[in-house]
């Protein structure tokens, strides 16, 4: 069967033919051990369109059970969210901004009183659903040791690193949503979890009841998505459990430098920022 050119597909556009079929021979030739996949989260793994509805955000779903506070934050999305897109603004301008909205929607959160029992029936109720493929995706990289790569198994093999393929290819889901909701989707939409699977996003603190006290760590926005915000992240099966085994550290992470990035905001295009990648082919959803 003749392979299909991608240049050609309707739904697909592709900028440099000859640079994508060097990269991927590239990626081949290195195989699993050097490889990753960073993907963001909203509109990049779940659906834009839902049945002829927008799909929800990780942000948008989010009903925290004090109407007056979710009023609060749609005004501020109804302000911000104009400024996101305006052409006007400088970038440096525009980044500050979405700081400040993130940081102000963060603090409705916590004085609104959000629990976590609000989050599990917010995803519950959510109009959010996984684009074609992905959990395939998920499946087909968490298990890529046990596809037949003789050359790079007897290479690692002979440098001790056997674990580096037993791992599977990690998948870093950088999202300026809020990973707890993400995490919850993955959990009530997928069912499972999965190993090689790190959420870098807006992690909240609860405290033993179940109320949002705090948020840790630094601020992620669409505007500083990158690679230094890897110290964030924390394997899935943390939250969701069911799964032992090794995961990828941070270094290890760092070392796997030919790269398939997926967005769908010009942001997104910084989310390898940090890391040296030798190999990396970006993927935008329109």
């Amino acid at each position: 069967m003749e392979e299909l050119d991608p240049s050609r597909v309707s739904e697909a556009v592709v900028g440099d033919c000859e640079s994508l079929e060097k990269k991927k021979a590239a990626i081949r030739n290195a195989g699993p051990a050097k490889f990753q996949v960073i993907a963001d989260f909203d509109a990049t793994l779940t659906q834009y369109w839902i049945n002829g509805l927008r799909g929800q955000s990780s942000h948008g779903l989010l009903q925290q059970g004090n109407p007056e506070y979710d009023v609060k934050r749609h005004e501020l999305f109804e302000y911000y969210h104009p400024l996101e897109f305006s052409p006007t603004i400088p970038i440096e301008e525009k980044a500050k901004l979405m700081e400040e909205w993130w940081e102000k929607t963060h603090s409705l959160l916590i004085e609104g009183g959000l629990t976590y029992d609000a989050i599990e029936k917010s995803v519950a109720n959510a109009r959010i659903a996984f684009r074609e493929g992905v959990i395939e995706l998920f499946e087909l990289l968490e298990f890529f040791h046990l596809l037949d790569f003789p050359s790079v198994l007897s290479f690692l093999s002979a440098k001790g690193l056997d674990s580096e393929l037993e791992r599977g290819v990690p998948v870093l889901i950088f999202s300026a949503g809020l990973a707890d909701i993400i995490e919850e989707v993955l959990r009530q939409k997928l069912h499972r979890c999965f190993k090689n699977v790190k959420v870098i996003s807006n992690r909240m603190v609860f405290d033993k009841d179940g109320n949002l006290v705090a948020f840790k760590g630094k601020t992620i926005h669409v505007l500083n998505k990158n690679e230094h915000a890897l110290d964030m992240a924390a394997p899935v099966n943390d939250q969701l459990g069911g799964i032992d085994g090794p995961t990828d550290d941070n270094a290890s992470v760092k070392k796997r430098t030919n790269v398939l990035l997926l967005g769908d905001h010009i942001g997104d295009l910084r989310m390898s920022d940090g890391l040296n990648y030798e190999a990396r082919i970006s993927v935008g959803f329109l």
